[in-house]
């Protein structure tokens, strides 16, 4: 079990253009990544969880196979249940803990000292233990013009040139400009 600040886990993580943030990778050494979309938001003290879960449905929750070598062939501790995949434009709050096989939509907003434990719809807002819905930032509408337009895969310049646009709520000028 290791943990990484980002700037030194390069082996379990890929992170978009322009994220930023100080976050902690927890690798259990399972193989399972972490990828971050481009221009997300992470407050300090974000863990993500790349595996280490036990199994609940078995008589011990110990894992007896990883440190007693004669019994290694035992297989299924801990339970891998995937990669993360954060999106494009995610807003994470403050020690919010994300869990193996959760993926998280663009544009998705994650309260403070949320724990995720399932996948995060687009432009959705999020929080508590476990993190439920608290409501979906835009009209589905919206949702969709908007992972449509995939703003952040635009070149840096044409971004630049729309930044009063997208730094916005008026998704219909964006709406007027691009279809």
């Amino acid at each position: 079990y290791k943990t990484f600040e980002y700037e030194k886990q390069e082996a379990v993580a890929d992170i978009g253009a322009f994220t930023y943030g100080k976050f902690l990778v927890n690798d259990y050494g399972e193989g399972i990544r972490l990828h971050i979309g481009k221009f997300c938001s992470i407050a300090y003290g974000v863990a993500f969880m790349l595996g280490g879960e036990h199994r609940g449905e078995w008589c011990t929750t110990y894992p007896f196979n990883a440190f007693i070598s004669q019994f290694s062939y035992i297989e299924g501790h801990t339970h891998i249940k995937g990669d993360i995949v954060v999106g494009n434009d995610v807003w994470i709050g403050y020690e919010a803990v994300i869990l193996s096989g959760v993926t998280i939509g663009d544009g998705a907003i994650i309260g403070t000292r949320a724990v995720v434990t399932k996948d995060v719809p687009p432009y959705t807002i999020v929080g508590g233990v476990p993190a439920k819905t608290i409501r979906k930032r835009f009209s589905d509408n919206d949702i969709d013009t908007l992972l449509k337009m995939k703003w952040w895969d635009w070149p840096v310049e044409q971004i630049q040139s729309h930044i009063p646009e997208i730094q916005s709520g008026r998704i219909a000028g964006l709406r007027k400009l691009f279809f």
